[in-house]
């Protein structure tokens, strides 16, 4: 019975595949993650290479093919076709918000877009296809206060002759780390450095008129500050770009309130509203939002002293209130304050807050995962007025795409867009006013 164990005489011994073996079958794997995320806001700096993608490999797969094992030929076939749908995809939903029908109009002007190609931005505004514009870096960079200027203007031309409000120009000049239409417009140092002064409110509205001024002089008229999360101790170890330590006008909630609310009338001396961020606070965060969801599971009862800035100066001086990718568990466990119903709730009817409410960027990794779309639907059925889009434009189509799918079948309603539209005529008419 033992000699039945042995193998026969001349018999070939199984081998398990080299690693050179696998590699070969195996190597279109390394793809994948970039046929699946081509399109991802993280990977907007690569979208010129998108035709590589999309043509250069499928066509290297083709001539490769008969020296490729069977299972790389299958990924490789897998990739072409990922890749390919998810390009048809993405222009089937773009050509649909593009022939403007009502549905997409209606939901259109709640969107603010930033954007790389004037052409496109152009035929969006003039089709009522967004309320706003955000200027950032790519937008000034080389080019003179002059020539942006006379770009804004344009595109307010537009509007007026297509019989629509005028749009809102917004965009992130904190002050500090924050300067995104520097060197353009001056560089500020942090706005907490007027912690230091003998009167620390009134340097603040002296700092809020001069960045006024320069944002005015450019069209800009909504600017992404202040930022009135309470400064923690320590940047975490996940944080990457948020930086609250850094950008944060201090960690006493008086001194926060009292400074954030010079700076907004000093902005609004010149017809500039600002935007207090990130409510429900990134102070007590631990994960960097540009990348990961993040979580408070502090109850509203522990978080009073971190949101009394939001709640002292929610509207104050006509600022709006952007709201953060922040999951508020004790009010609802299932979405980032970006778009729940419950966090809009207390601000509405706790707080008696009827200014306007941004979304922070839907880009950002904390909710973009979940679909873009239905995050910008959801944002705009809990009752918030406006939804930013703007790292990576060409997202609008399918945030605006979603939305409009949402308010066909019932999901977001005529009702809250409605109600949203009343705040944005608001801020808009005071807009045109001054």
């Amino acid at each position: 019975m033992a000699a039945l164990a042995l193998p026969l005489r001349g018999a070939p011994a199984r081998r398990r595949p080299g690693a050179a073996t696998l590699a070969a079958n195996l190597w279109p794997l390394v793809l994948l993650p970039s046929a699946w995320y081509y399109q991802h806001p993280l990977l907007f700096g690569l979208r010129h290479v998108e035709s590589a993608l999309l043509w250069v490999l499928p066509l290297l797969g083709l001539l490769c093919w008969r020296r490729l094992p069977g299972i790389a030929r299958v990924l490789l076939l897998g990739i072409g076709l990922l890749l390919g749908w998810q390009a048809l995809d993405y222009r089937l939903q773009r050509q649909a918000v593009l022939a403007a029908g009502p549905t997409m109009r209606a939901v259109g002007g709640h969107f603010i877009v930033g954007y790389t190609d004037l052409d496109e931005v152009r035929e969006l505004a003039a089709k009522g296809l967004i309320g706003g514009i955000y200027i950032g870096r790519r937008n000034v960079r080389g080019r003179s206060l002059a020539d942006v200027r006379a770009e804004i203007a344009g595109l307010q031309a537009l509007r007026a002759q297509a019989g629509l409000p005028p749009l809102i120009v917004a965009a992130d000049q904190e002050g500090g780390r924050v300067n995104h239409l520097s060197p353009l417009l001056e560089r500020l140092p942090p706005l907490a450095g007027v912690t230091e002064q003998p009167d620390p409110g009134r340097a603040a509205q002296a700092y809020g008129a001069r960045q006024g001024q320069a944002l005015a002089g450019l069209g800009v008229n909504l600017n992404f500050g202040p930022v009135v999360d309470l400064r923690p101790a320590d940047r975490p170890a996940g944080d990457r770009f948020s930086d609250i330590p850094a950008r944060a006008i201090g960690s006493d909630p008086e001194d926060v309130t009292e400074i954030a609310a010079g700076y907004l009338d000093g902005l609004a001396a010149s017809g500039v509203r600002g935007t207090l961020k990130h409510f429900p606070g990134l102070g007590r965060v631990d994960r960097d939002t540009h990348l990961h969801p993040a979580r408070l599971s502090e109850t509203p009862a522990e978080l009073a002293t971190d949101w009394l800035p939001f709640r002292s100066l929610a509207g104050h001086a006509g600022s709006a209130l952007m709201l953060g990718h922040v999951t508020l568990e004790a009010l609802d466990p299932q979405r980032a304050a970006s778009h729940s119903p419950a966090v809009v709730r207390l601000l509405r009817k706790d707080w008696g807050y009827d200014g306007v409410l941004l979304t922070d960027d839907l880009n950002m990794g904390a909710v973009y995962d979940l679909g873009i779309g239905k995050v910008a639907s959801e944002a705009l059925a809990a009752g918030v007025d406006l939804v930013l889009v703007s790292y990576d434009p060409r997202q609008v189509y399918r945030a605006v795409y979603g939305a409009a799918a949402a308010l066909a079948d019932g999901r977001l309603t005529a009702e809250n867009l409605a109600a949203s539209r009343q705040g944005l005529a608001t801020l808009t008419g005071t807009l045109r006013r001054e």
